[in-house]
């Protein structure tokens, strides 16, 4: 393969990447369909068994794990070409910022999908109370409001990184980025102290329910995101992205600003507004 350009059959030199064929697409479908039917299973029975054997979470850890492990393996192909094969021209970045673009896209049909589900739930409740009689909220200007600001500093430090590879300063943007990484890992932290404090439980109706589902979705997400600015981080310290190419981080900083709009709805809709009144709130509070 060429240093700069890719040759058709006929010989004639194209701007495009033939991309060879890729065991990835198949595998990472494979490994998110398990972790989609063993979170499901999780969910409605916590001591689920499979051929005879007690699972409980460790199947979506483990389904976790393929996941995670198709992620490395896909990239590290992926930074292979653009690194190694230079095959990422102006035109594949093309698209690739369309294809990003699509992506966000989709994700955020899935948000509309837990907010339409829990906004639906609180406009027209059973038994007409919102928030359900006997469930207390968590005070949304308590630990949440703290995630908020942990996001929203991310969502800064990630563009202080951004400005610091355009204007060439790598040992900057490694700084920045590291400072981003460190924010998302804090924040998943402080999610997982939520949950584990939560006055309700997963299975203690609608609003529990809609609950752990919107924001242990966007969890998720905040995990994945992470994962992607670490190896942009390590790519920065690699001496990979130019002020010219970069377009790796950038579909990395379009992912987390995408993850803090969507925390943004989160904590508005489903912690303030779907919280209810103050009398809803556990009285102490998580923090």
């Amino acid at each position: 393969m060429a240093d700069t350009i890719e040759y058709t059959s006929s010989g004639k030199p194209h701007p495009y990447h033939l991309v060879r064929p890729s065991v990835w697409p198949m595998v990472g479908s494979i490994a998110a369909g398990v972790l989609a039917m063993l979170m499901v299973l999780f969910m409605h029975n916590g001591d689920m068994t499979l051929l005879g054997t007690k699972v409980g979470v460790w199947g979506p850890l483990l389904g976790l794990v393929g996941v995670v492990a198709v992620m490395f393996f896909w990239w590290k192909d992926v930074v292979f070409e653009a690194v190694t094969e230079k095959v990422h021209t102006d035109v594949v970045k093309i698209g690739f910022r369309f294809g990003m673009m699509l992506f966000i896209a989709s994700e955020v049909m899935f948000f509309v999908a837990f907010f339409w589900g829990f906004i639906g739930a609180a406009l027209y409740p059973h038994g007409g109370v919102w928030p359900p009689e006997g469930v207390h909220t968590i005070n949304p200007f308590d630990l949440p409001f703290l995630m908020t600001m942990i996001l929203l500093l991310s969502g800064c430090t990630v563009t202080w990184a951004h400005h610091e590879i355009i204007e060439g300063r790598t040992s900057e943007a490694v700084k920045a980025l590291a400072v981003t990484v460190g924010l998302g890992a804090v924040f998943l932290c402080f999610q997982a102290y939520e949950y584990a404090h939560a006055p309700f439980g997963f299975k203690d109706g609608i609003f529990p329910s809609a609950f752990f589902m919107a924001t242990g979705f966007h969890g998720f997400h905040v995990l994945v995101g992470t994962l992607f600015l670490a190896v942009c981080l390590f790519r920065t310290m690699k001496g990979h992205f130019k002020p010219e190419s970069h377009f790796g981080f950038e579909a990395a900083a379009w992912y987390w600003h995408f993850v803090d709009v969507v925390w943004l709805f989160l904590f508005v809709a489903v912690y303030y507004w779907g919280g209810g009144s103050a009398e809803h709130h556990e009285v102490h509070g998580l923090i």
